[in-house]
């Protein structure tokens, strides 16, 4: 059995020497010899992922062409600070590349189908805490609801059909994430134990975001602070705006049952930019998370310098902490201003601890806010679902303060106004 797939595995340190494959170190070897001589290993440039994706589409019109200027700051931040080795590089550009595919996709097919953008989008679901706070969870949870519509990873990652026709009865996009999850858990056994990737799961709308490149998922794969300051001092409603576009895009593919609008999102980004969220999105009904930071700190460092182990060979555990111990005290003192600000209207508060406890009545909680009632088919497919998605069902994520040169009061300086706002308690 595979060892990511082994409900007995335990992951836990050796952070700041990545785990890697012999055939990775093989390819990575010889992608810095050749480069030597120059071959291969150069940069990746804006010119050439903009050419890649227009020579495999053989389309040209991205759209509102307001994303160019954040790919140009994440693609100078890559090239000088990520330390990508080349099989990483490799993968970085394709992932880059594979985004501008798939707008060129969805543009082509909005402009002969403009009525996809009247499809209304109406007071969606939107699951917003810290990482590691139940949020992965609950949103599978209320995904199981037949009149809810939820983003599945393999859509996430291919939101375009291919132009290409395909033999296949089933999606081929499909397939390609179940292949995109075996190489994660190739280049990084046990990853999943830290967050699962299936194929046919819920996932994060953060990878959605990407189409305009305002996201974090970039500084979450990769040493970038460039562009995590640049980032951080942008106007997002043209992010939320796209975001709003692509779920009316994949909507028009996919309806779901009864046609129904309504969708459950969920990534901790959203705390991060709650106004421009809800200039786009003002009926949406947002639940807000909460767990100790104690608890979810470290875990969130462990599982972000096992990701970036797999595309660079110089991660520093320190560095990715301390990046993102300012990282989380922003998103919640942003979070924080907007709640004050919108006096908690549309918010939801749940506590990890309840929701351990009974979660199926902290659904109903959120329904009873959103105005709907949990319906026994509903709760009949949610309970169904708790005995597939176990807690560690991929195995155990180890992880402590120490492995990152931190101490309780680290944490403890920077989370206690956020503590103290929701009454977290101590784990």
């Amino acid at each position: 059995m595979n060892a990511a797939m082994s409900s007995n595995v335990t992951i836990s340190s050796s952070l700041a020497t990545p785990y890697r494959p012999t055939a990775i170190a093989i390819a990575n070897r010889l992608g810095r010899a050749l480069s030597v001589v120059g071959i291969g290993g150069g940069p990746i440039t804006v010119e050439g992922v903009l050419s890649s994706a227009i020579r495999k589409t053989g389309l040209s019109d991205f759209g509102d062409q307001r994303f160019l200027e954040p790919l140009e700051v994440l693609v100078n931040s890559i090239n000088e600070e990520a330390a990508l080795h080349p099989v990483g590089r490799m993968i970085i550009h394709g992932r880059i590349s594979g985004v501008l595919v798939n707008k060129l996709i969805a543009q082509d097919t909005i402009k002969k189908h403009p009525e996809i953008l009247d499809i209304p989008v109406s007071a969606p679901i939107i699951i917003a805490g810290l990482a590691r706070t139940g949020t992965t969870m609950l949103h599978r949870l209320i995904a199981q609801d037949p009149r809810i519509r939820s983003l599945a990873s393999w859509e996430a990652i291919s939101p375009a059909p291919s132009k290409k026709r395909s033999w296949r009865k089933t999606d081929p996009r499909f397939a390609q994430a179940a292949l995109a999850a075996k190489g994660l858990q190739y280049m990084s056994p046990g990853f999943f134990a830290i967050h699962p990737a299936e194929p046919d799961a819920p996932e994060e709308d953060v990878i959605l975001l990407e189409q305009s490149f305002l996201t974090t998922t970039p500084e979450a794969m990769m040493r970038v602070p460039i562009y995590s300051r640049w980032l951080e001092a942008q106007d997002h409603v043209p992010a939320y705006k796209s975001l709003k576009r692509m779920m009316q895009y994949l909507h028009w593919q996919r309806p779901g049952v009864g046609q129904a609008t309504r969708w459950v999102l969920k990534t901790p980004h959203h705390q991060e930019y709650f106004d421009p969220l809800l200039e786009v999105f003002p009926e949406a009904i947002i639940v807000h998370t909460h767990r100790d930071p104690l608890k979810t700190s470290p875990s969130l460092f462990s599982m972000l310098t096992h990701l970036q182990g797999i595309f660079s060979d110089e991660v520093e555990p320190d560095r990715v902490a301390s990046h993102w111990l300012n990282k989380i005290e922003l998103m919640t003192k942003r979070a924080m201003a907007t709640r004050a600000r919108v006096r908690d209207d549309g918010f939801v508060d749940v506590s990890y601890y309840d929701l351990i406890e009974d979660p199926i009545a902290e659904v109903e909680r959120i329904y009873a806010t959103a105005g709907m009632e949990l319906t026994p088919e509903a709760r009949a497919t949610m309970e169904a679902s708790r005995n597939v998605n176990k807690q560690h069902k991929y195995g155990r994520h180890k992880y402590a303060l120490e492995d990152f040169g931190m101490t309780r009061d680290d944490i403890e300086s920077r989370m206690a106004s956020y503590r103290a706002r929701f009454q977290v308690p101590y784990e």
